[in-house]
């Protein structure tokens, strides 16, 4: 290729990649649903986006680097302290029985349907291990499934891409070299690259902590340090062992997001934007190399496949990881419901489907192509089923809103109880120790880690959020964290700040709660002389002294009073009013509300 067709090819792919994610987001599926036929097409169009002149024999090696950035990046998502008890009994089955079970049955499978011989089948097997995280956690954010439920799939989809790219480089080693190997000899390989792959990570989290706690490099030096991290810890880790960097990606992740001594920043816009641009190059290009040619006579073999994958394999693995566990049968039922292919098998298949083909393995200009139709199948049958399916199965969360208070102040946790109360689900979130053990003793949900950890993605679709209520007495924190927080998209409102003698000054960011009125500490001045936080029943005028603050509906809807609602919600079942204490009002269920007083 000449210089001009590879800058003309390269600049197509880069618009290929993020204008399909553009659309996808206004359309509002999965961006692999465009992505794939973008590429596909692009593709048949020109030669000149296929990576195989683009970049050549590099492209193998870029691929594996390129995807232990994405499976880094899904491990910052995994808190293993909120791994315990049955669900992480339910994701360890889940990756290992799904291993076991997958390899063989998709082998056993695909050799009759697509023609191909044994060895090429047992390829494209350890290809259709994997699932991911790159679409698993579009599908989950718009189904919004329950907590456990949504734990336990990002957790597989992230953990098996690694076991699955490992068994595929072993499974590639052995039929390249064209030894057999015993079962305990596969086994000691795959506990050795599992080993390198362990080591290296540990090293790299090791390596992270001391650039961001020991050095404290700021937000820009501290997210190309990762990446930098990152990708010569996997490049090691792959030069020892193939594959090996992708555990040493997870790991190094899964570190960061655990252990408390890791100063990283929660919002690192650069990182985010890398990421999700190499899913989209990576996509492009990989759906580029299928050719029209290729998917003669495989499209409805492989979509035969792909129904015994979803309607067979599957449900069996979801049923034997979930045996003596405590999960419902709606629970059971989504899981085994839910296992797309994604990024993963694409590059791995891509990765090994041309060294085998050039070994004479018979069938293995299938492998890719396969893949390619099982990815478009799973994913446009799962984004068109899992919602109304789980729906079906009640393990969509409840429509009401899920707000987080952010502020441990007295009055801030009576105002988390009497919302409790009126039906909302509340989260808090406090930043002192004191405040915190407040919220505990009150019995109230409390948010673990940093602040924009929470409400950044993916911690606040894992948390459900539906809205932030900044309500500390700090303005200029109100202001930054408004800032902040509304960039991530979720709804922010603040008490806005005020300057003495003067009118509250509004921030940029979000919008002001309560006109302005309980700003610059007014809250909890009130509350110390004697003021409550009070659920009553929505009708009826309101006390003397009494600023309603929100209505709640029948379904735990929750609006908040500002210049845009003054008045509360269209179908207000409770209202939510701050002033002095008085007789008890009739509540919506329970009898009197009443103004809850909570210790300093």
């Amino acid at each position: 290729m000449t210089s001009q067709q590879v800058l003309v090819g390269a600049g197509l792919t880069v618009v290929l990649a993020v204008g399909s994610q553009i659309l996808a987001a206004r359309l509002r599926i999965p961006a692999i649903i465009v992505l794939l036929p973008a590429g596909f097409l692009a593709g048949v169009a020109t030669p000149w986006v296929h990576p195989d002149q683009l970049i050549g024999s590099s492209f193998g090696p870029l691929v594996s680097l390129a995807v232990a950035l994405i499976l880094y990046d899904a491990g910052l998502g995994l808190d293993l302290r909120r791994l315990t008890g049955h669900t992480r009994r339910t994701v360890l089955r889940l990756v290992w029985i799904g291993a076991g079970l997958t390899l063989p049955a998709a082998a056993f499978v695909a050799a009759p349907l697509l023609g191909m011989s044994g060895q090429a089948a047992a390829m494209l097997g350890a290809v259709l291990v994997v699932s991911g995280p790159t679409v698993v956690g579009p599908l989950l954010a718009f189904v919004r499934p329950t907590e456990r439920v949504q734990r336990v799939l990002v957790w597989e989809g992230t953990l098996i891409d690694a076991v699955g790219g490992i068994l595929g480089a072993l499974v590639y080693g052995a039929l390249v070299s064209g030894k057999g190997r015993s079962l305990a000899g596969a086994a000691g390989e795959f506990l050795a690259s599992t080993g390198v792959g362990l080591l290296g990570g540990l090293l790299g989290a090791v390596l992270l902590w001391w650039l961001l706690s020991v050095l404290r490099l700021g937000e820009i030096l501290g997210t190309t340090a990762q990446l930098a991290v990152v990708v010569g810890v996997a490049a090691m880790c792959d030069a020892f062992r193939d594959d090996a960097g992708l555990v040493a990606a997870i790991v190094m992740g899964v570190a960061v997001a655990t252990l408390p001594h890791y100063d990283l920043p929660a919002r690192q816009p650069f990182f985010e934007t890398l990421v999700s641009l190499v899913v989209g190059l990576l996509f492009v290009s990989i759906s580029a190399s299928v050719t029209p040619g290729s998917l003669n006579h495989v499209v409805l073999p492989a979509l035969g496949l792909a129904l015994v994958l979803v309607l067979a394999v599957r449900p069996v693995v979801a049923e034997l990881s979930t045996l003596g566990t405590d999960l419902n049968p709606g629970e059971r039922g989504f899981l085994a419901w839910m296992a797309p292919r994604g990024i993963v098998a694409a590059s791995t298949a891509a990765t090994f489907s041309s060294g085998l083909a050039d070994a004479g393995i018979g069938g293995a200009e299938k492998i890719l192509p396969a893949t390619f139709v099982v990815i478009v199948a799973t994913v446009t049958l799962y984004g068109l089923t899992a919602l109304p399916v789980a729906r079906r199965l009640r393990v969509v969360r409840p429509a009401r809103s899920r707000p987080l208070l952010v502020g441990g102040a007295p009055w801030v946790v009576d105002l988390g109880r009497a919302l409790r109360e009126a039906g909302v689900e509340v989260l808090v979130w406090a930043g002192r120790r004191g405040e915190r053990e407040r919220v505990t003793a009150a019995g109230l949900e409390l948010a673990e880690g940093e602040l924009l950890a929470a409400v950044a993605e993916p911690g606040a679709e894992e948390l459900g959020l539906t809205s932030v209520f900044l309500l500390g007495d700090d303005d200029q924190f109100n202001t930054l964290a408004a800032t902040v927080i509304e960039s991530e998209g979720l709804p922010v409102y603040h008490l806005g700040r005020s300057v003495a003698g003067d009118a509250p000054v509004t921030a940029d960011a979000g919008e002001v709660l309560f006109d302005g009125a309980l700003s610059g500490g007014t809250a909890s001045e009130r509350y110390a002389s004697g003021a409550r936080v009070v659920a009553r029943p929505a009708q009826g005028a309101l006390p003397p002294g009494h600023a309603l603050l929100f209505t709640v509906d029948a379904s735990g809807g929750l609006t908040p009073m500002t210049a845009k609602k003054p008045t509360g919600g269209p179908n207000a079942r409770t209202s939510v009013t701050f002033g002095p204490e008085t007789g008890p009002a009739t509540g919506p269920e329970t009898g009197p509300a009443r103004g809850h007083a909570t210790g300093c």
